[in-house]
């Protein structure tokens, strides 16, 4: 391959890995705001991120069109194959990233259009930034190649399951306390589980980077720690004030 092949190569991809990293930011963006319109009530907010998926969605398009077409002229093998191949999986993770934080919007509209909450969303609030960190982290490490730092969200996510899993069952609480909490906990607990699935998405992503960078797939179990989908008569409650 000449000279001038390779460097037209090397444009290309760098340019895919732009539109990824324009992805990245938007999502965690996405994700920042969704939890603050959710703990604020505000429906500006949230009519914004729902508004705002589509330019990830976007971008996403745009992405694989440039990898495709990249694959179809360039034919790469190894290591720079492998960056394209990792570069639409990561988009995609992006993707879904935003469809989630926008499933948190939404049902931040269908609270408010109930009322004013009258239970705290402080947990809801500390699960989100420790989603957001997680999801920061990442993309900095997409941006630099840094094995390091994406490894370090991945050995971190159980601490995102760990903290899903006490919101999870302190949403029960409310619940069994008050019936008319359940409305507003139904959707508080389809929010907790959307970013605790983000947190998923930004360890998938780790994991993809750390395969770009290293070429070894992670073969161990990632490390985890929610238990909010045991069965019912497994998980602590109190007893029901009727």
């Amino acid at each position: 391959m000449s000279t001038h092949t390779v460097s037209s190569f090397d444009s290309e991809l760098a340019t895919i890995w732009s539109v990824l990293l324009d992805m990245g930011v938007r999502a965690a963006r996405s994700v920042e705001f969704a939890v603050e319109a959710l703990q604020k009530g505000d429906a500006g907010i949230a009519r914004q991120i729902v508004a705002a998926d589509k330019s990830i969605d976007d971008l996403q398009h745009q992405l694989e069109e440039k990898a495709i077409g990249l694959i179809a002229r360039r034919q790469p093998v190894a290591d720079d194959l492998r960056q394209v191949i990792a570069s639409i999986r990561i988009a995609n993770d992006f993707e879904r990233i935003g469809d989630l934080s926008k499933n948190v919007a939404k049902r931040t509209l269908a609270i408010l259009d109930g009322g004013p909450l009258s239970i705290s969303t402080i947990g809801l609030g500390t699960l989100g930034k420790r989603v957001h960190e997680a999801l920061e982290s990442v993309v900095a490490a997409c941006r630099t190649r840094d094995d390091q730092i994406a490894m370090q969200v991945w050995q971190r996510d159980h601490e995102i399951d760990a903290q899903h899993t006490a919101l999870f069952r302190e949403l029960l609480t409310y619940m069994m306390e008050d019936p008319r909490n359940i409305g507003a906990c139904t959707h508080l607990l389809f929010c907790a589980k959307n970013l605790e699935r983000i947190g998923d998405h930004a360890t998938n992503i780790a994991e993809t980077l750390h395969y770009v960078v290293t070429g070894e797939m992670i073969t161990s179990e990632r490390p985890r720690a929610d238990t909010s989908s045991v069965q019912p008569d497994e998980l602590p409650v109190p007893p029901w004030k009727g």
